[in-house]
């Protein structure tokens, strides 16, 4: 049984972490998986959002300790002296952040350790009710490995994500709500109705326009304004001569939905 499932309806595609007997923990397997699937769906032109997601009743329950004790998997304790054997270039956390499909976590459950850190890369987080947030790194002995040191101080500022991190806090929902973690919190059975409405609302949009967004937006977090500006320009140009911006503009004066092509 693969341990990422991969589901496709129309524009968007569903990956689920697949090991619902352990609460998801991520093994070397899973993490092999989710990174080629993920890369694959950022070349695939059909594919217009990317939604993220744990089989069972929980997210991801971080890596797999269980494995780690007994000599196996990520973090592998038998050379207390040896580092873990990881290509970060290719790890989930680094594809994650460099895909220009747009991203989205359908939060069930418990999200640990690393599973945060994904949910947290991921561009938009929808979460059910029962959902959770635990930042539980220090109290297992590391630091947040898989990108949330970077994530977290921009998502709710240096001292909300010090006090998370330094005492190694679990949120409820609503917590995570009221901080701006995630977009939305749902009841845990339409969690992903409601995610994929808002999936299938996104890719109804032209989708290199969406796309260009996303990369403009993540350039931003190291440019300065003026470079910036430039930046924009010089993305806008290719759009200005796409299918899709006519039809965008046909389709307006028209007064009728678009139907966008992705050309």
């Amino acid at each position: 049984m693969s341990e990422v499932l991969l589901e496709k309806t129309g524009h968007v595609a569903v990956l689920t972490l697949n090991r619902p007997e352990r609460l998801n923990a991520i093994s070397g397997e899973m993490l092999d998986q989710l990174s080629s699937r993920m890369i694959e769906l950022d070349t695939d032109a059909s594919v217009r959002v990317i939604v993220l997601t744990g089989a069972g009743r929980g997210f991801c329950s971080g890596l797999d300790l269980v494995d780690a004790t007994s000599n196996k998997g990520i973090g592998a304790l038998g050379n207390p002296g040896m580092p873990p054997q990881l290509d970060l270039r290719t790890a989930p956390p680094t594809v994650l952040h460099s895909l220009n499909t747009p991203t989205l976590c359908a939060l069930n459950g418990g999200a640990a350790g690393y599973g945060m850190d994904l949910a947290l890369g991921c561009d938009i987080r929808v979460a059910a009710e029962s959902a959770k947030l635990a930042a539980a790194f220090t109290r297992r002995g590391v630091l947040p490995e898989s990108g949330g040191t970077w994530l977290l101080p921009r998502l709710v500022g240096w001292a909300k994500a010090s006090e998370i991190i330094f005492t190694g806090r679990t949120l409820s929902s609503q917590q995570c709500l009221e901080l701006g973690l995630v977009n939305s919190v749902v009841p845990d059975e339409l969690l992903m109705k409601e995610t994929m409405a808002l999936a299938e609302e996104i890719a109804s949009n032209a989708p290199q326009a969406v796309q260009a967004s996303k990369r403009m937006m993540r350039a931003a977090l190291s440019d300065d304004f003026d470079d910036h500006v430039d930046r924009v320009f010089l993305q806008l140009l290719p759009l200005f001569r796409s299918r899709d911006f006519r039809e965008g503009i046909t389709a307006f004066l028209e007064k009728r939905k678009p139907e966008f092509e992705g050309r």
